[in-house]
């Protein structure tokens, strides 16, 4: 075996072997001890190799020297040399019979099966002849056929010969356009492709290298381009992080030469390689500019590809859209269209100036007006743009009657471009400086009717997506005018409930359609019993119940699904006094313990606000469901000791409301073990869940009750000193007037005032209130500091004038 493991011995090597003769010590160069090539004589009569001994001279002459023989250090009158004619063709004769005796022996070598050395020398000489021989190789190295016989060395199962044969195919094709033609028959390159990924590290650089040398010839780079797999490898090889350097510099040298393809430039666009499509965009002729754009529409790219075409391409893009040319245009929306769905290349295409040319050629109308087809795909990068979460001024796209006119494309075009058009008016509504535009425009051209219409459509799901998304985001500012559309139109409304209830895993369309019927005004007793005939409320506590028991899933629109339906329940709590259904329905279904349940439900702060509300409505409701026990009738035996009998004793009455009562049956926030749940909440950070809390507990000092039973329950939960905490924080003025209604209560027991007059705090508070507040809340502010003795109670000094 010979040397490393690459079979690298040294190509210079001399062996003596059969038919190669000696080299004769005339031949040998005694400067480069090689044998000579273009040997010349100077003037003494020694012989070198021209290159050689005119070195020598230049560098005497460099140091001030006279030129001199390097054999004898003699000195001579003269640099000039005389050709060694004689010589030289003297050591032709020898190269050539041993070039030929060489070769002779290289195509006995070159079998599979013979001894490994043997063959890594034939290799070696095959190697040394081209690089010795350029002006002759090829007739001779073709005159054996020992190009196809290397070619076999590469089915070797030695990783060394098999880069031996890859290294001496590239100095034999080397700028040889025959001997590449010879190479590349058959499955050679198919073979060199895949030694691209199963190689070792040299292996694999060697094939590479080949293949660079072979792209060399355009006609060849058709054929690599045309092998399965070959692209993809070559751009993986300039893309990866290879500690070879040389591997990545020659595949991307090997791709650069195959650049001239158009169809080569579109697979490697493909396969991530954009920068030679984007530049035929840039340079090529109209028609490849309109190829490549065409191409670039369809090709499917990362979020990082899209931002580098826009940066790139993204004005000659909107160049090609402002033409006159319906083919040039069309080539460019395309394009544009794929690269406008992400945020960062969006970005960029607003810099460049795409908006204004967009939409003009949305709305325009008249000569060389785009085709409907056409619009859509405006329409659809319209909508990209404005849904992206970058925040550039999209209330410039509402000025200027835009709104009107997107209105009227909406109704009077098909399916597909009335989808991309209500998602830029769902883009533009999500921004609230545009959604007052669209909300005026709406309400102006009463457009909201046959927006509605939309929610029943079952052909297009994204148009109803669309359409339920974009009332969903009108609903905050239009929930009267929402209510009435969809008031007596049972179709629309039972589509929406159908929606919220499909049993599928929770999708957009379900949050969007809760939280749009989330949003309609809780009060509106006309649309509740509408909901109540659809059986809407009994869909969607089911809903709530499988989503809290795990029942439902849907990671991503869980939470906001679940806050509309938690919303639209307790929407039943306010028909009460005109609608006997709701009692009906609440008991039945318990709804009182389900919203208990639900003011634990930690971090989602508008389920535990609007869980709170809907109790304040239940517990408001439980003075009248609570009723008191029948009583036995008195003994009517005539006994003279009947009148003496003591009266019956009733127990287990409620400590608040005095009667016979229950969460279930009459939503007793007591019963239910629900104030300590609500005086927890009085900590919270968000004052809205804190006020709801609080005005779930001050329906149990309501009017009708006894205010020292309501006092003492709250007091026996620790709900005093959370409840006087909120009144000294002062956080808001809702907050602060609610807390100082309740306090006022709470100071009517004379105890409790008199341990509370102590705290300067809650009397501060009290005053700051009794000199700030609204009228209604100095009344009562005044009370309370009337039961702390801090303002005198003139009523018992005065007489009753009346």
């Amino acid at each position: 075996m010979a040397g490393s493991w690459d079979g690298s011995q040294s190509d210079d090597s001399s062996h003596f072997e059969r038919g190669v003769d000696h080299i004769y010590e005339a031949f040998i160069c005694p400067l480069t001890k090689e044998v000579m090539h273009d040997p010349v004589t100077i003037e003494n009569g020694r012989t070198f190799e021209r290159e050689a001994i005119e070195k020598w001279f230049k560098e005497c002459s460099d140091s001030a020297k006279p030129p001199s023989c390097p054999l004898t250090s003699q000195t001579l009158t003269t640099a000039d040399v005389s050709p060694s004619i004689a010589l030289r063709n003297t050591i032709q004769e020898w190269r050539s019979r041993n070039d030929a005796a060489k070769l002779d022996i290289a195509r006995q070598a070159l079998f599979i099966g013979n001894d490994e050395s043997d063959v890594l020398q034939a290799l070696m000489h095959v190697r040394q002849i081209c690089r010795s021989v350029r002006s002759n190789r090829q007739g001779a190295v073709r005159n054996f056929q020992l190009i196809r016989m290397i070619i076999d060395m590469l089915k070797s199962n030695s990783h060394k010969v098999r880069y031996k044969a890859l290294q001496t195919l590239q100095v034999v094709v080397e700028g040889d356009e025959e001997s590449k033609e010879i190479l590349a028959e058959g499955d050679t390159v198919r073979t060199l492709v895949k030694f691209l990924s199963h190689e070792p590290s040299k292996g694999k650089e060697a094939a590479v290298s080949l293949l660079f040398e072979l792209s060399k010839s355009e006609a060849l780079c058709e054929k690599i381009g045309s092998v399965n797999g070959a692209l993809i490898l070559l751009v993986g090889l300039t893309s990866s992080n290879s500690v070879n350097v040389s591997i990545v510099e020659k595949a991307d040298r090997t791709l650069e030469n195959m650049e001239k393809s158009e169809e080569i430039v579109r697979q490697m666009a493909s396969y991530g390689r954009l920068q030679p499509l984007l530049g035929k965009i840039l340079e090529g002729s109209l028609e490849t500019k309109l190829s490549m754009a065409n191409f670039l529409g369809e090709l499917s790219l990362n979020s990082d590809m899209k931002v580098l075409v826009a940066q790139t391409v993204g004005s000659s893009l909107v160049d090609l859209m402002r033409s006159g040319d319906m083919r040039q245009r069309e080539a460019a929306l395309k394009a544009l269209n794929n690269i406008s769905s992400f945020e960062g290349s969006a970005k960029v295409l607003i810099g460049i100036g795409i908006l204004p040319p967009l939409i003009k050629d949305l709305f325009y109308i008249g000569p060389n007006n785009l085709p409907i087809r056409l619009k859509e795909v405006s329409a659809t990068i319209l909508a990209n743009i404005v849904n992206i979460g970058y925040d550039f001024d999209k209330a410039t796209l509402v000025s200027e009657n835009r709104v009107e006119n997107l209105l009227y494309l909406i109704s009077n075009t098909g399916p597909a471009i009335q989808c991309k058009l209500l998602e830029v008016l769902v883009g533009l509504t999500s921004c609230p400086k545009a959604v007052i535009h669209v909300v005026s425009a709406i309400k102006t051209s009463g457009a909201i009717i046959s927006l509605v219409q939309f929610v029943e459509v079952r052909e297009n799901d994204d148009l109803r997506l669309a359409s339920i998304k974009l009332l969903h985001n009108l609903s905050p500012f239009m929930s009267e005018e929402l209510a009435g559309a969809l008031r007596g139109t049972a179709g629309q409304l039972g589509s929406l409930v159908a929606i919220i209830s499909e049993k599928t895993p929770i999708s957009e369309e379900q949050a969007a359609a809760a939280g749009l019927l989330a949003e309609l005004p809780e009060r509106d007793l006309g649309l509740t019993r509408e909901l109540l005939a659809v059986g809407a409320f009994e869909k969607i506590i089911s809903k709530v119940h499988g989503i809290r028991h795990g029942e439902i899933k849907g990671m991503r629109f869980t939470m906001n699904f679940l806050e509309g339906l938690v919303r639209i329940l307790s929407r039943i709590t306010f028909a009460f006094n005109n609608e006997p259904r709701a009692v009906t329905f609440c008991r039945e279904y318990n709804v009182a313990s389900l919203f208990i349940q639900l003011l634990q439900t930690n971090g989602q702060d508008n389920i535990q606000m609007v869980s709170a509300m809907a109790l304040e409505n239940l517990s408001l409701e439980s003075v009248n469901l609570s009723q008191m026990p029948e009583l036995p009738p008195p003994n009517l035996c005539g006994s003279i000791f009947s009148c003496m009998s003591k009266p019956p004793v009733i127990t287990g009455l409620c400590k608040i409301h005095q009667g016979v009562c229950s969460l279930r049956e009459t939503f007793c926030l007591v019963e239910g073990e629900a104030v300590e749940k609500l005086v927890a909440l009085l900590d919270h950070e968000n004052d809205k869940v804190v006020e709801a809390s609080l005005a779930a507990l001050s329906s149990l000092l309501e009017d009708g009750l006894e205010v020292e039973r309501g006092v003492k329950i709250l007091d026996e939960a620790d709900g005093i000193r959370h409840i006087l905490t909120v009144l000294t924080e002062n956080r808001t003025e809702r907050l602060t007037r609610r807390a100082v209604w309740v306090v006022e209560r709470i100071l009517r027991i004379e105890d409790i005032a008199k341990e509370v007059a102590e705290e300067p705090n809650v009397s501060a508070a009290l005053v700051d209130a009794f000199q700030n507040g609204d009228f209604r809340t100095r009344q009562i502010a005044e009370n309370a500091l009337k039961h702390i003795d801090k303002i005198p109670n003139f009523s018992g000094i005065f007489p009753n004038m009346a």
